[in-house]
């Protein structure tokens, strides 16, 4: 069995990888037509591209069923596109970037949105006289930002279409400084969270919507949520995780062999399982991360909406990119204790989603020991329920933002206590 990623995309094992991730958003286009019509699919896309994204806007709420779907395959799709336009390889960092846009495709990034971000870190390439093929994964991580574009376009009630205009500039903007930004704050967190440009941007979010709010252009975060397709979306996801496994199965000579070996890495930034264990053994790593993402939402009574999707979508990207059960099941424990001694209830999507984003912090937990995911549980909670607010939900990583804040503040007082020792 290959377990690395080598050569372009002629090769046949680079081949089957892309296949693999092109079966989401060909189950997601099925799915669509299946429950809707054609005509039900595009006036739902029309009115999730115009309605303002801020969190939490869930777009089965907004657009239905089918729209939404359809949205999430078509960014799904681009994006694998672009992977292979740029020569890419399917690696654990290209996984997770294409499940956090086909996750996040659920709340917050549609088909119009995004461009302005892949254009402003184009244009930073051409400036700095550099491949976009080095930057666009950062761009598809940025997409973050990309309620920005439809808040100030629809949002704000600026005259239109100057208000179009402005949206798109100032999203071109946005994606043109991300990429020095998160280069620098990576520094910051030193690795401990995984989810760096959510870091960054909560940063830019927050200047921007402060300049905003000081000349009387208010965004204030919302919350939308759908409770129509709990037990369908439910099915929907366990189905496709155990196919990942299955599939993960059958590549590794139909067996586990080797899973043991991605549970010894403590999952700091850069853990790549792709190539540190094999594409074949990250596919099963991805499928378990997704079904005990999926526990922890029934455990937790939560009704699973798109938001709750994107979530779980992107704790299964980075099953392939530093997660692992070992590192991260202690994350959600301390949300879950958390919930029951603050003003959150456990089944609320807040609290929900601030376990299964949480587990960003997953690297602290595989250095320093599983009774610090415990810790992490009862600062995250309470950090990310008040940060959105600096920077108005324009920021989908909200959670990225709180667990960058977090990393950056307790692994130092971690290592002082160590050394006092």
């Amino acid at each position: 069995m290959e377990n690395k990623t080598l050569g372009k995309y002629n090769d046949d094992y680079e081949k089957k990888k892309v296949l693999i991730l092109l079966i989401l958003p060909i189950l997601l286009s099925i799915t669509a037509f299946i429950v809707d019509t054609p005509k039900e699919i595009f006036n739902g896309m029309y009115k999730i591209i115009v309605h303002p994204d801020i969190l939490l806007t869930d777009y089965l709420k907004v657009g239905g069923l089918g729209a939404t779907f359809i949205n999430s395959a078509i960014l799904t799709f681009i994006n694998i596109f672009i992977l292979w336009k740029f020569d890419i390889k399917v690696s654990g960092l290209s996984i997770a970037a294409v499940y956090i846009v086909t996750g996040f495709a659920f709340f917050g990034k549609n088909v119009f949105n995004v461009w302005p971000i892949y254009i402003g870190g184009l244009l930073y390439a051409k400036y700095q006289d550099r491949k976009f093929k080095s930057i666009v994964l950062i761009s598809m991580f940025g997409t973050a930002l990309s309620p920005l574009v439809n808040e100030i376009a629809y949002g704000l009630n600026l005259p239109f279409p100057l208000s179009l205009v402005l949206g798109i500039l100032i999203g071109i903007l946005v994606g043109f400084i991300l990429p020095p930004l998160s280069a620098h704050f990576l520094k910051t967190h030193d690795g401990y969270g995984l989810y760096n440009v959510g870091f960054t941007a909560g940063f830019i979010g927050t200047v921007i919507t402060a300049l905003l709010r000081g000349y009387g252009l208010l965004i204030e975060s919302h919350v939308i949520l759908s409770t129509d397709y709990d037990l369908f979306l439910k099915l929907f996801l366990t189905l496709y995780f155990l196919i990942l496994i299955i599939i993960g199965v059958i590549l590794n000579n139909k067996g586990y062999k080797g899973y043991k070996e991605i549970l010894e890495y403590e999952g700091r930034l850069v853990t790549d399982f792709t190539r540190l264990v094999s594409f074949e053994i990250s596919l099963i790593n991805m499928g378990i991360m997704g079904l005990v993402g999926m526990i922890y939402v029934i455990i937790s009574n939560g009704t699973l909406n798109g938001p709750i999707l994107g979530g779980l979508l992107t704790v299964v990207g980075f099953g392939a990119f530093g997660k692992h059960p070992k590192n991260t099941i202690p994350i959600l424990l301390g949300i879950f204790l958390a919930s029951f001694t603050t003003i959150w209830p456990f089944s609320s999507t807040g609290v929900i989603l601030a376990g299964l984003f949480g587990t960003a912090l997953a690297p602290i937990v595989g250095e320093y020991g599983w009774y610090y995911g415990i810790i992490i549980g009862f600062l995250h909670l309470s950090v990310v329920m008040n940060v959105g607010y600096l920077h108005g939900g324009i920021n989908l990583y909200n959670n990225g933002f709180s667990t960058g804040i977090i990393a950056s503040v307790l692994v130092p007082i971690i290592d002082a206590f160590k050394k006092g020792d």
